[in-house]
């Protein structure tokens, strides 16, 4: 069984993020299309989105449901966004929405953030799967919860995805007892890693980021205030962003998985150990990445 790294300051230094010319525009920067949210969170996908751009994204897209996407447009000016037809649920309508271009033109696709619909997010990715563009891909929240028939073509793709479960969603990935992948949990994210050709990331008290073949490394530097709603979402978008930038998948996953515990330890230093929200984490991110450069 190969050994577990521990993610930590020699690592980064050795591995360094890809950093802008000082003459590159926005579109060098990197571009970032995130496509989730739905009526009943219409707020979460906003978390995916700024983390990219608070993560040296140049140029960050939102494809959401329709009645949100001005409000979302009005709060982060910094975006452009794409209403989508919803269905009666309240989730992006999968057979009708207009995601094809952007999808082709992104330097990394987020799904699934904020969206509680696994049949509409599988039909998503199906959708980005089948573009077989070059984008970098990160799934996470909805979308983790029915890949079973989207494995074939993630192991296929010639960059591997980023996908960000929790316990739980493993668990559905899996098709296993959370009790049971709690017992060994890098094993499972090994697992997970091989049956999606994909680099995963399992987030807890010790994150767990396994590639396929077989490397794996571990990260214990987060706190339980980061156990909270919308924390997921923005370490996606740091991931999206990093990818977008130029960062190879799990340089990507693990300098996010490290940022994002790092602005968590920000947050109970100034906010508390507890009750910090997940907007508060952005904030924090453009300063420890300058800390870690």
């Amino acid at each position: 069984m190969a050994e577990v790294t521990t993610l930590d300051g020699a690592w980064l230094r050795a591995n360094p993020l890809p950093l802008p010319d000082e003459e590159s525009d926005k579109n060098a920067r990197g571009r970032v299309f995130v496509v989730g949210g739905c009526m009943t969170v219409p707020g979460g996908v906003r978390l995916t989105a700024e983390a990219a751009l608070r993560s040296g994204a140049g140029k960050v897209r939102i494809a959401t449901v329709e009645p949100t996407a001005v409000i979302l447009g009005a709060f982060l000016p910094e975006v452009a966004v794409l209403p989508q037809p919803m269905d009666e649920a309240g989730e992006i309508d999968a057979a009708v929405a207009r995601i094809a271009d952007d999808v082709r033109r992104c330097d990394a696709l987020v799904i699934g953030p904020a969206m509680g619909c696994k049949r509409q997010a599988s039909a998503l990715v199906g959708m980005a799967l089948a573009e077989e563009a070059r984008a970098g891909l990160v799934l996470d929240a909805a979308a983790l919860m029915a890949l079973s028939d989207h494995a074939l073509a993630l192991c296929r793709r010639e960059r591997p995805a980023v996908l960000t479960p929790h316990i739980g969603e493993i668990a559905a990935l899996l098709g296993r007892d959370a009790g049971e992948i709690d017992k060994d949990r890098v094993a499972a994210t090994r697992d997970c890693a091989e049956r999606f050709g994909s680099v995963v990331v399992l987030k807890g008290a010790v994150s767990i980021v396994a590639e396929p073949g077989g490397a794996t490394f571990s990260y214990s530097g987060g706190n339980v205030g980061l156990a909270t709603g919308g924390s997921g979402d923005v370490m996606a978008g740091i991931a999206a962003a990093l990818i977008a930038r130029g960062a190879e998948p799990t340089v990507a996953a693990l300098w996010a998985v490290w940022l994002h515990g790092e602005a968590g330890r920000r947050c109970a230093e100034t906010v508390g150990p507890l009750g910090f929200l997940a907007s508060e984490l952005l904030g924090f991110i453009p300063q420890v990445m300058q800390r870690a450069a």
